[in-house]
């Protein structure tokens, strides 16, 4: 006889679905929160002195936001693991984090013998305002989306570690969101292959934004529910 849907895990997975969606209190905050950021969208923008030519990039960096915000704030961490367990997962979720700070380019070495240079960077909302830091030892840019977004995927991966099921594969897909880094590297290989005008190099850079965003995405959905994965 074959086994229904609900007999190899869908029950699980609709009450896991079930358990993420907000309360109609809750989405009455979300809704509070949505017009929050539209305000603020009008006022950063208005204290700039423009508006954004290409305001999708402003959609994804708040999904970025609000995303990773969501995940911090109500995903409950799981109870009744031993300290020994906890540290292992928190060191693996640690790294996690690092690794993808590192290739997103948030942080790297310094360039020797330059003068220390502090600043904001007014990126679209949502990537920015970034904090920009470099000096001769290190260098620093601390673009809100990716902090907020990484540290929502570095606490997904310290649940997975600690309910120690084979999805942790799926926390790798994650390293896949710095392709907002590596596709402007292509794009300029590319352009010095092809004596390109410029014109790939920006059509890639805009293709990456919805790329990054919508790996991100799958990522969190992957390392929330683990299709497949759970034990």
């Amino acid at each position: 006889m074959t086994a229904s849907w609900t007999e190899v895990g869908g029950t699980d997975l609709v009450g896991r679905l079930q358990a993420a969606l907000p309360s109609a209190r809750t989405a009455g905050v979300l809704a509070l929160i949505g017009n929050f950021q539209l305000l603020a969208v009008v006022l950063y923008y208005a204290f700039l002195g423009s508006f954004p030519s290409t305001p999708r990039y402003v959609f994804y960096g708040l999904v970025w936001v609000n995303v990773g915000a969501y995940v911090l704030y109500a995903v409950p961490l799981p109870a009744g693991y031993n300290f020994p367990t906890r540290r292992r997962a928190l060191a693996i979720a640690t790294a996690y984090f690092g690794l993808l700070a590192f290739f997103a380019g948030l942080v790297a070495t310094g360039v020797p013998e330059r003068a220390v240079d502090a600043r904001i960077a007014w990126l679209p909302l949502g990537w920015g305002p970034a904090v920009v830091y470099a000096s001769e030892y290190l260098t620093l840019v601390l673009v809100p989306a990716y902090l907020i977004g990484y540290a929502a995927l570095a606490k997904l991966v310290y649940i997975t570690v600690l309910e120690a099921s084979g999805s942790v594969v799926a926390g790798v897909v994650g390293l896949l969101s710095c392709v907002s880094c590596t596709f402007p590297i292509i794009a300029m290989v590319a352009s010095a292959v092809f004596g390109g005008s410029g014109i790939l190099a920006a059509t890639t850079l805009d293709v990456s934004y919805g790329l990054s965003t919508a790996v991100f995405l799958i990522t969190v959905g992957l390392l929330y529910w683990r299709p497949g994965f759970r034990s």
